[in-house]
Order: C-alpha cells, then structure tokens, then sequence
C-alpha cells in the first residue's frame, strides 16, 4: 500500500526518446547463457524498473552497461552515439553509474575516505583533509544521513547506514545514468523513503535510472517504465501500472505459484533443543530467555538494530564476551568460537547476512565454497577422498536446484539468489541440527524466496530447529511457528498462532500495546524498518 507522500509524487507522461539502447547483447559464462540476444532501452527523466528472477540476466546487463563486463555480441549506444567501456571508470567518465548491492566501499577507512576515493580534494598536492570532510558532510546531509560521523570507519557502520554512504558516493559523480542494484534492500522504511525522494528529484533532473528490486510495492512506488528478463531473454515493457502483480510475477518466473508459504503443522511440545537463559553481551543484548525445539520455526522480529543480529552471531560462536547460559538438548553448552558451534554437542550452522563477504570465498570456486565448511567429514589420515567431495557438491547442487555451467567455475559467476543457495547448502552439507538464519532472503527473487521458504519447512519437518530473523514480517508470519519480538536487546514478546499477524508484530515492535499502534503502520508493507 503506498503511503500519502507516495501518492503525491507525479510521474511524467510526456513521451522521453531513448537515452540508452542495447541491440543484440549476448553473454555467455562457460555453459550458462547470461543474455541471449537481449534488446534494451531506457529514457531520459525516467525511472526504468529491471525485475526478474536471480539468473535471469539483470546483473550482467547492468555490468555490461557499467563497464564491469564486457558482451560476447551486440551494441550499447547513448545519447544516439556507440560507446564501448572496457572498465567501470571509463563508464563513469561517460556518465553511467551503478550502486552494486554487493558494496564497493573499503571497511577500515573512513566515510569521508570513501566518498571522496576516486577523486580526493588537494592542496599544495596533498589530500586536503578539512576539504574532503566537509564534501562528506554535505553528500551525508543531501541524503539525509547527518547522523552519520564522516570520520566513522565503515565497519562501525551498520548495514544500511553503509548503504547510504554507498549511494552518496555514486552521487558525486554526477551521473547521466544511474544503476541501483538493490539498493534498498539494507534499508530500513525511512531511509528507503529519503532514497526515493532522491531518485524523483534526479529523474525530474533529466537522469536516466535503472532500478533492480524484488519489492513490488517499491516498484509500484517508483517506477515509470518495468522490463521483464527470463533466463537471460527481454520478455517484455511494459509502463509501471499497465500490469497486475500476478502478471509480472507470472512473466518472471514463466509460471503461477500457487502457494506463497507452505502450510504450518501443529506438532505435540517437546523439550527444547536449544535454549538460553541470561544471555547477555556488551549492553546490546540483555537477558535474553529463548526455547527452540524440535521441527520447529522460531522467528525473530522487531525493528531492525535491536539485538536480532547479535543474537544470532552469539549463538553462532562469533561474538566474545558473551555471557548467560547456551543449553543443547538440556546441557549447558560452551560456544567459544564458530568452530566449537559447528561441532559435536552443538552442530549449529549460520546463514550470515551478507553472503559476499560473510558467507562466500568469491574467487574460489563453487565445488571449493560447497565444502568449506565440511571438508573434515571428507578426510581420512588427512587426505581428501575425492570421489566423496564430487558426491558432496553433487548432491548440493541438486539438493538446492543451483544453476551452474561447471562446478569449478568461480561462484563469484554466480546471480546473487544462486550464491545464497550455495551459502546455504554449505552449511546443509554439516548436517545441523540447529540452523540460524540471519535476513536469508534480502535481496533475492520471488521465485527463489519460494524455494528456501519450502526449504525451512522440510528442514523443520525433518526435525531441524531453525531461528530465522527477517526484516520482512510478512516471512515471519508465513514461515514462523512462534515469533520472538525484540525491542532495545530484549525479548519483550512471543507471539503465537492467530498472534502472529503483522499488527500485533509491530505493536511488540515499538515496544506498544497493539490497540495503540496507529492505522496507516498496521496497514503498511509489512517491512522490518516502518517505524
């Protein structure tokens, strides 16, 4: 449902020549067919959305258009002239940038180093310092994060505040054509609010935009122009509106789902599987009381920032200092270290937030990321047995229905929703018995988001005990059993059976009584950052 500032924003409906052209464009990685003779354009003042499933072509036309790889065939054009960018900075020299949901800043530096990386302000033939902070803080002020410290490393920051800074430095580039792929997907509601005024100021400019989500009511909100790709074919465009979302959903996957969630199975109470008592750490968990049991789902909700993350790293082995009580089928149980949670007496595996840098070796192949995490279950007097390592990745594969040219090929080769698949049948591949999921499904398709929601569900019913934090509540009120709402590093509510709806979530979200939550948050997009 779109909100009140939403509707105001006007669309343009005067007819825009195309800006960008592509004709012809193949791409080929290996055996896998990227784009296959794809046609393409986007105008100028307009926002042209990009939708489709993971592998469906999206990141690869958007890397072509911004340099990062080149076409097996074809032809881009801009402004009615051929270009050709061999790198991203000839692409940014000719106007075209793109915000990659996988982010390009550097950790240990600094936001106002970031910003200002490619092209530094000087003085007498040095860095100028006073000048590049105060170029951060009007970038910061422009997107509406003054909140955010220039002289703050990037690993301090959180996800969506890095996201912001991400944006802000595409910015300075004053682009002609700006790409975002998934730009929003780190976002809580009221950054992605700030993002979307941002965009219609710079369409209003005369910019051409491209824009990659999975939202559909973000595409609703700030879409001229949508274009659908499948299996690396344009399908169609079509103006934003003209289309119901069954049909869009329908051309992206080339069939009708069915069912969103799979159905829930009442179950008798067992003991738990995994519980803690006064768990605590660093002022951003405080005694935290949480049962997992047997073949069940266990949400974690509540708005983004309030422990969920910490929580789940606690568990996992990743975090020190951690202090209370870890209990594994009744036994209090040490996790010193992410090793000790992966091993005998816990067997507890992590699906981290972001699969590029938490979760994947990038230049290692797939077969080599499949089996990271369980090599010594191949090893006999430390030598690898070949034959079942080869079973191993097979089985992997298949399990998780991953689109492949070869194993060995690099999984950074790989579309985001077939990296999240080998993240998580790496860790299937240890056979846990508790499985922790931190936001598995942010920015990836619809179609996979049906396969991994199926998949918790099997695992579930197989008797796994699973903890599954989302920023998305409509996922925790279709996948979850129970849902654990945290507020300030508590637990302040559980919620169970008709009580997980998306009222009563953000009631126990803002720390409120749910007769008190006002009308237009309880009929909102059932997003993690509403409030």
């Amino acid at each position: 449902m779109r909100n009140e500032n939403e509707k105001k924003r006007t669309k343009p409906t005067a007819h825009q020549p195309p800006h960008v052209v592509l004709t012809g464009i193949s791409k080929r990685y290996g055996g896998v067919t990227a784009l296959d003779d794809v046609e393409f354009a986007c105008s100028r003042g307009s926002i042209h959305a990009v939708l489709g499933e993971n592998g469906a072509g999206k990141s690869t036309l958007i890397k072509i258009m911004s340099g990062v790889v080149q076409p097996d065939a074809g032809q881009m054009m801009i402004a009615g002239q051929p270009v050709t960018f061999p790198n991203p900075a000839s692409a940014n020299a000719a106007g075209v940038v793109c915000i990659f949901q996988e982010l390009s800043l550097m950790q240990d530096l600094s936001v106002a180093d970031n910003i200002s990386i490619a092209d530094p302000p000087r003085r007498f033939g040095l860095i100028d310092a006073k000048a590049q902070r105060r170029r951060a803080e009007e970038v910061l002020a422009s997107i509406g994060c003054e909140d955010v410290n220039p002289l703050s490393r990037i690993r301090d920051l959180p996800l969506s505040r890095r996201q912001m800074v991400e944006i802000g430095k595409a910015l300075t580039k004053n682009p002609s054509v700006l790409i975002l792929d998934e730009a929003t997907s780190a976002l809580t509601a009221a950054d992605v609010e700030k993002v979307f005024d941002i965009l219609h100021r710079l369409r209003d400019q005369g910019i051409s935009i491209l824009t990659i989500s999975h939202r559909m009511h973000e595409i609703e909100a700030i879409a001229d122009m949508c274009s659908v790709f499948r299996n690396g074919r344009h399908i169609e465009s079509f103006v934003e509106g003209t289309r119901t979302n069954a049909e869009i959903v329908q051309m992206m996957i080339g069939r009708e789902i069915t069912a969103h969630f799979p159905p829930k199975h009442d179950r008798p109470q067992t003991e738990p599987v995994l519980e803690t008592r006064g768990l605590n750490w660093e002022g951003r968990l405080t005694d935290i009381d949480l049962t997992v049991r047997r073949g069940e789902i266990v949400g974690l909700g509540g708005l983004d920032g309030q422990g969920q993350k910490e929580l789940l790293l606690g568990l996992a082995g990743v975090l020190k200092g951690v202090s209370g009580e870890v209990l594994i089928n009744g036994k209090k149980t040490a996790i010193s270290s992410p090793e000790a949670a992966k091993g005998k007496g816990a067997e507890i595996a992590l699906i981290p937030e972001d699969r590029k840098t938490e979760g994947l070796m990038l230049a290692m192949s797939i077969a080599d990321n499949l089996t990271a995490a369980s090599l010594d279950r191949y090893s006999r007097w430390q030598l690898l047995d070949t034959g079942a390592l080869t079973e191993a990745v097979r089985s992997g594969i298949d399990r998780m229905q991953i689109k492949v040219g070869s194993p060995d090929d690099p999984v950074s080769t790989l579309s985001g929703g077939n990296q999240q698949k080998v993240v998580i049948a790496k860790w299937l591949l240890t056979d846990p018995k508790i499985i922790l999921l931190n936001d598995p499904t942010r920015g990836i398709d619809v179609g996979t988001k049906q396969e991994i929601y199926r998949l918790l569900r099997e695992l579930a019913d197989n008797g796994a005990s699973i903890l599954f934090y989302s920023t998305d509540y409509e996922e925790l009120i279709g996948c979850c059993d129970r849902v654990d709402v945290m507020y300030d590093g508590r637990i302040v509510r559980e919620l169970l059976g008709d009580d997980i709806n998306e009222h009563e979530i953000i009631a126990s979200a803002l720390n409120i009584e749910g007769r008190d939550v006002p009308e237009f948050l309880a009929g909102s997009d059932a997003k993690g950052g509403a409030a």
